[in-house]
């Protein structure tokens, strides 16, 4: 990979800037307290993950969860934004970023490259994204385009918004199928965070361009 190429630096948010497991502990009774809405959920967005582009996401994801029980779509509708796009804001409030994750984008901005965000959630939902949100020239939501990850159509409308061929970009993320998958298909370059068990055993992701375990090494590696 020629790192001269890359013009723009794009980023999951779920897993990639912070921690999931820290999240998982903080939303345990949240989870718990829905937990046969999130199981139901769980099925839609597999089927999703495998769907699209559609005209309306938000409309037939409410069709799919409604289907086979006693919801109607609208009621469907209202009851993802109530648990899940309302619900889990709060606990991001007080949930760290992983370390160095601002100093990076402020790294990679001050060296005059382009910075996205592209998110299967509402990127928003995280506030300010630690801070990263006024560095950031694209923030985009995958639903909004129609598609999850690892469809290459979100992925195609964030370089084009970027205003860099996909080839110029570098997506970061930490989902293999998702991210690092998906990124590649759209002709991205990619970077992987990788798992601590990967650390453990030193077994960097063949399929990415770049692996790292923290956010100083992807400072060094992308603008070294």
């Amino acid at each position: 990979m020629d790192k001269k190429e890359i013009k723009a630096v794009a980023f999951d948010i779920d897993g990639t800037l912070y921690s999931n497991a820290r999240l998982y502990a903080k939303i345990a009774p949240f989870f718990l307290k829905h937990l046969f809405f999130f199981i139901r959920y769980n099925k839609v967005r597999k089927i999703l993950h495998r769907t699209g582009p559609l005209p309306d996401f938000f409309e037939y994801q409410a069709r799919l969860l409604a289907d086979g029980t006693w919801l109607t779509a609208s009621e469907a509708r209202n009851k993802i934004d109530e648990i899940v796009y309302h619900g889990l804001t709060q606990y991001f409030a007080n949930l760290k970023s992983y370390p160095d994750v601002y100093e990076t984008f402020l790294a990679f901005k001050k060296a005059g490259l382009k910075l996205g965000i592209l998110s299967d959630f509402p990127p928003r939902q995280k506030g300010d994204i630690w801070g990263t949100l006024p560095l950031c020239d694209v923030v985009m939501g995958s639903e909004e385009c129609g598609a999850l990850k690892p469809s290459v159509y979100p992925f195609g409308i964030l370089a084009e918004k970027l205003g860099v061929p996909a080839s110029s970009v570098l997506y970061v993320g930490n989902s293999v199928r998702s991210d690092i998958m998906g990124a590649r298909n759209a002709g991205m370059k990619t970077a992987y965070i990788m798992p601590l068990w990967r650390k453990i055993f030193h077994l960097p992701l063949k399929e990415a361009d770049i692996c790292f375990t923290n956010y100083r090494q992807l400072q060094k590696i992308v603008l070294q």
